[in-house]
């Protein structure tokens, strides 16, 4: 990355936004972060506080002031300030919809006022019950009922993909949404329902590895430093903008394979257990079976791909949390 750019991340102070500020000044980057510390911590960028191409804001994106002064420096804004995590967006379906709809909306006026390239973090989640698998970028979906919790969640990423290709249409502003797939490394937390580092944790403490339903849904895990790689590219490659991405691993698991592998990695003894879903969530809760993505359309624009297996990645967690805070 030779040109020197200024990026703002929103939520850069989380598990996601964190890994790409490190990656950004490693290449020379000039690195602002707005967190409101609601789900991020400040320890996952406290390393980076000494150096003068690096500035945090500790406030929300709805603070048009704070939003507003760093966005005019900004040449790209990484739009990844969400809610996160199932059992968060079970339990605080209002807060889901207001942080993600809202959010994006300042973070889209703010982008037009000083044209800056936008990458919206969207999600796999966005492709509901669909049975087509691989998912595409330009597949139908069918999403559950609006009595489902499950499905607000889907429903206003979808809304900020249309939002932010509405200014594309529109005002001709350039962005890029990203829909990731099930992204895991270092420094998540297992608080909101995130399976990796729950698993990790249970199976390293000794404790029952708890898996929700029976196991046979399966996902598809992309290491942080893969999924950062492919946003770092979608931020200047200049045919990028207008196109939704798919990023994410087509290594497909199972969740019950992946609670053998995590007890196999950390040698552990823990018991795998079953939980139902109306158990571990809400009564009526709803999961996809499967979950892939057709990464085809990223692959073509960047020649990106995934290069660190499940295991590997795995190994990164079980390391990352032996170590402890």
């Amino acid at each position: 990355m030779a040109e020197s750019l200024t990026y703002l991340i929103t939520g850069g102070a989380g598990f996601i936004g964190s890994h790409l500020s490190d990656a950004l000044l490693a290449a020379g980057q000039r690195v602002l972060v707005i967190d409101d510390l609601s789900t991020g911590r400040y320890a996952n960028v406290a390393h980076h506080a000494g150096n003068p191409r690096f500035h945090f804001a500790r406030a929300s994106i709805r603070d048009a002031i704070v939003l507003d002064r760093l966005a005019s420096q900004a040449d790209v804004i990484v739009h990844l300030a969400a809610a996160v995590g199932v059992q968060l967006i079970v339990q605080q379906p209002v807060h889901t919809i207001e942080t993600n709809v809202m959010g994006t909306e300042a973070v889209l006026k703010a982008a037009l006022r000083y044209r800056s390239r936008v990458l919206i973090a969207s999600t796999s989640e966005v492709y509901g019950k669909g049975s087509r698998i691989p998912f595409s970028e330009d597949d139908d979906v069918l999403l559950g009922p609006s009595s489902k919790s499950r499905w607000s969640y889907a429903a206003s990423k979808m809304v900020d993909e249309f939002l932010a290709l509405a200014y594309r249409d529109e005002y001709g502003l350039e962005v890029v949404p990203v829909r990731l797939f099930n992204t895991v490394g270092p420094r998540q937390t297992g608080r909101y329902g995130m399976v990796i580092p729950r698993f990790v944790g249970q199976a390293l403490a000794g404790e029952p590895i708890t898996v929700y339903g029976d196991g046979q849904q399966s996902r598809c895990f992309c290491a942080v430093s893969d999924v950062v790689a492919a946003l770092i590219g979608l931020s200047t490659e200049p045919a990028a903008p207008g196109r939704v991405y798919n990023v994410g691993s087509e290594e497909e698991t199972t969740i019950m394979a992946l609670a053998e592998l995590v007890r196999e990695l950390t040698g552990s003894r823990s018991p795998i257990v079953t939980i139902p879903y109306a158990e571990a969530y809400a009564p009526g809760f709803e999961d996809m079976q499967r979950r892939v993505p057709d990464t085809s359309r990223v692959r073509a624009l960047l020649g990106w791909q995934p290069r660190l297996s499940l295991q590997e990645t795995l190994q990164s967690v079980i390391a990352y949390e032996q170590q402890g805070p």
